[in-house]
C-alpha cells in the first residue's frame, strides 16, 4: 500500500487540524500590508517561470495566486486553517490561473506520487511542527526534478540576535503567529531533504536589523531519487 492509498484508506490519518483563530482573525491585515511593503515584489520573479501542475502548500490567504504565470495548468492550494481557507478559496475565483483550495497538511499532503511539475512555499517551513516530514511529503509528490519555490523566515546571521529568535520561539513568538519559528536553518533543511538549491537570496524585511527580519527566498529541484 502506498503513502496517498493509506492516507485514503484511514480516515485517522488525515484527521489532525491546524486551528490559530487569533492569528487567522489578525494574518488577513498583516498579509496585505506585508504584500504592499515589498513581498508581493519577491513573489514575482519567484513564480514567474513556473508551468503545469503547482502544489501552494499552506496557502494562507492566496497571497501567491494572483503572480501565477498562464503557463501554470492548474494549481492545488492546500491550506489547513480553516478561517485562512475560507479567504483563500474567495481569492482562487480572482486568480489569472485555476486554482482548486483543499484541507490538507504540509506532512500529509493529499495527492498522489510524482503529481506535480512544482510546488510552493510562502512562510510555511517556519511554522511546520517537523520540517523534514514536510520536505519529504513534497518531494514525494513532486516529479523527479521537480520545482521547489520558497520565501521563508530564517535564522539571523550573528550570534546575538539568533540568541534572541531561539528565546522568542521557546516563549510567545509561535503562540502569537500561527506557530512561526524564526531560527531554523532552512536553507540547510531543504538540502538534507534532498533537493538541489539553484537559486537563494538572502534579504531583510524590515530592512532593519531585527530578529524577524531575516528571509530567504529562492528554488530548489528534487533530485531523482525517491524520499527516505
Amino acid at each position: 500500500m502506498t503513502d496517498m492509498t493509506a492516507r485514503q484508506a484511514d480516515p485517522g490519518i488525515r484527521a489532525a487540524r491546524v486551528t490559530h483563530p487569533l492569528f487567522a482573525r489578525i494574518f488577513p491585515r498583516l498579509s496585505e500590508a506585508m504584500e504592499d511593503g515589498g513581498m508581493a515584489a519577491r513573489r514575482e520573479p519567484l513564480l514567474a517561470a513556473l508551468t503545469g501542475q503547482v502544489v501552494d502548500i499552506g496557502a494562507g490567504t492566496g497571497a501567491s495566486f494572483g503572480h501565477y504565470p498562464p503557463a501554470v495548468e492548474h494549481v492545488t492550494a492546500i491550506e489547513p486553517e480553516p478561517r485562512l481557507r475560507q479567504i483563500a478559496t474567495a481569492a482562487a475565483r480572482a486568480a489569472p490561473v485555476p486554482v482548486t483550495v483543499t484541507d490538507g497538511l504540509a506532512s500529509a499532503l493529499p495527492a498522489p506520487d510524482a503529481s506535480f511539475d512544482a510546488a510552493v512555499v510562502t512562510f510555511v517551513l517556519c511554522t511546520v511542527p517537523d520540517q523534514n516530514a514536510a520536505l519529504q511529503e513534497i518531494r514525494r509528490v513532486l516529479k523527479p526534478g521537480g520545482v521547489l519555490c520558497f520565501l521563508e523566515h530564517v535564522r539571523a546571521d550573528t550570534a546575538g540576535l539568533a540568541r534572541i529568535q531561539r528565546a522568542l520561539d521557546a516563549t510567545i513568538w509561535p503562540h502569537l503567529i500561527g506557530g512561526c519559528h524564526l531560527s531554523r536553518d532552512t536553507a540547510m533543511a531543504i538540502k538534507r531533504a534532498g533537493f538541489s538549491i539553484r537559486r537563494l537570496d538572502h534579504f531583510l524585511f524590515p530592512e532593519a536589523r531585527t530578529p524577524v527580519s531575516f528571509h530567504i527566498t529562492g528554488q530548489a529541484t528534487s533530485r531523482g531519487d525517491q524520499p527516505c
